[in-house]
């Protein structure tokens, strides 16, 4: 009898199953038991009946065959809540399910239970909100897993689950990764469609998931890459993720890498940083990466980022604004209220001409560099209730400082990695490797070759939390 959950990572889960020493149905059951006495909150909305029957029938000859899923509330499952985490949307029902989790169901063999906590539209890097509460990091209660895709990392990272999906429109993969010792992999926008139902807004958001290793984002890779005619700006698919890891090594030797601290105008806490340069030039020794000086400042985007997102949101609620103003979380609220009226042809011109610099100035970047490496958070999780801080390791810098390392990646379209690189203050922190689009390879190439010289824990102690 399975009396915890799985505390390896799902691909080792999957061959447990294989060898008849757990079943699936039972790695469900100690799911389920995990979630309703778990402290996290990570999980929004449970379907046992459902979960249990699915499990009962898994295909543990798939690629992740019986694993128990925790799908992120902002993302779509037929029949399930689609509140976008937001009190307005409380009784709203999903009509279609999501491809990525379609692909994970179908070709993954992956056993869906429930949905993970998530920030209100996605909208900060806090998991609280008025519909659900606080979302705790199990690394220590009293801070946050992050966001948005707080939930999902907080549940794969607390023991509760070994898969969780999630999304990043301006680093919600990667934040939350960050802040609870998991691999957070961005990839290089339109690699994991947005269908069946493709919206593009600000053309930031890309899908996926937290990880407890490598190997388990490549074979995440494996079955969700492809391209879905009803998400036109999709890519093609792309072979072998996993099959071919660690087959890249020599491909790294000699290419190069800057460490860029306050990639995107950020200020980094310098005591985290310390330990993260560390990291960055161990990485670098062991793969053969050559560290070079480049100039990596980069035009402001994220007033442009926030509008634009703003105004999606606002679109979403559409006759519930502004009268649902009280029931919403404090950041959306402020939000709404601020970027009203901003986004005229002027407001819409003045961001495309940014972008525009974007673009031009990362790929100049990418042609002096390979990868860009700094930090994904600012400094160490903070408060679980919020606010969202304003000072880093005791430099000041305001609260808008919380996602300027991790929205470049979003605006420009490019991949991103979070690799776990320690601890500070018994919290986890991490290095982000920016790579130039489509080198999401090379990216998990780099994890791993983290992953195997100095391993981190793959749940945080004490877990399940």
């Amino acid at each position: 009898m399975t009396n915890t959950p799985w505390l390896g990572d799902a691909c080792s889960l999957v061959e447990e199953f294989r060898a008849g020493r757990r079943s699936p149905r039972e790695e469900m059951q100690a799911t389920l038991e995990a979630v309703k006495n778990s402290k996290l909150n990570a999980v929004s909305f449970v379907d046992e009946e459902g979960a249990l029957e699915r499990a009962s029938r898994a295909d543990i000859s798939l690629p992740f065959g019986g694993i128990p899923m925790g799908v992120k509330e902002l993302d779509n499952v037929t029949g399930w809540p689609a509140t976008e985490a937001s009190v307005p949307f409380a009784d709203r029902k999903a009509t279609y399910t999501g491809t990525m989790v379609t692909r994970l169901i179908e070709r993954g063999g992956a056993t869906h239970f429930g949905l993970t906590t998530a920030s209100e539209f996605g909208g900060v890097n806090v998991t609280r909100t008025v519909l659900n509460g606080v979302t705790r990091n199990p690394w220590n209660l009293e801070r946050t897993p992050g966001g948005s895709s707080g939930g999902g990392a907080a549940g794969v990272a607390g023991g509760l689950f070994a898969l969780g999906t999630g999304g990043d429109g301006g680093g919600s993969i990667r934040i939350p990764a960050g802040f609870n010792g998991l691999v957070g992999l961005k990839a290089t926008y339109g690699r994991i469609p947005r269908g069946p139902h493709a919206e593009y807004s600000n053309l930031t958001v890309n899908i996926g998931i937290m990880a407890r290793s490598i190997r388990d984002t490549a074979r995440w890779f494996d079955v969700c890459n492809g391209h879905d005619p009803r998400d036109p700006l999709s890519l093609p698919r792309v072979e072998n993720w996993e099959s071919e890891l660690g087959t890249h090594s020599q491909s790294l030797r000699g290419k190069t890498a800057v460490l860029a601290p306050n990639w995107g105008g950020a200020v980094v806490s310098p005591a985290m940083w310390a330990l993260l340069e560390e990291y960055a030039l161990h990485l670098a020794n062991i793969t053969g990466l050559r560290i070079v000086t480049v100039d990596t400042t980069l035009p402001s985007m994220g007033a442009a980022w926030s509008i634009s997102g703003m105004i999606e949101i606002q679109m979403q609620l559409a006759d519930h604004w502004p009268q649902c103003a009280d029931v919403l979380t404090p950041e959306m609220r402020f939000g709404l209220e601020a970027t009203a009226g901003k986004y005229g042809a002027e407001a819409r011109a003045k961001i495309e001409s940014r972008r525009a610099a974007l673009n031009q100035r990362m790929s100049e970047i990418f042609s002096a560099a390979d990868f860009v490496i700094t930090a994904s958070n600012p400094d160490v999780a903070f408060a679980a209730e919020g606010p969202l801080p304003s000072s880093f390791g005791g430099v000041q810098a305001g609260m808008g400082n919380n996602g300027k390392l991790t929205f470049p990646a979003n605006m420009h379209g490019n991949p991103a990695i979070s690799i776990p690189a320690g601890l500070v203050d018994g919290l986890p922190i991490a290095l982000q490797v920016n790579g130039p689009h489509h080198s999401e390879q090379l990216l998990l190439e780099l994890g791993l070759a983290m992953e195997r010289s100095r391993p981190w824990a793959l749940v945080a102690p004490g877990s399940p939390k």
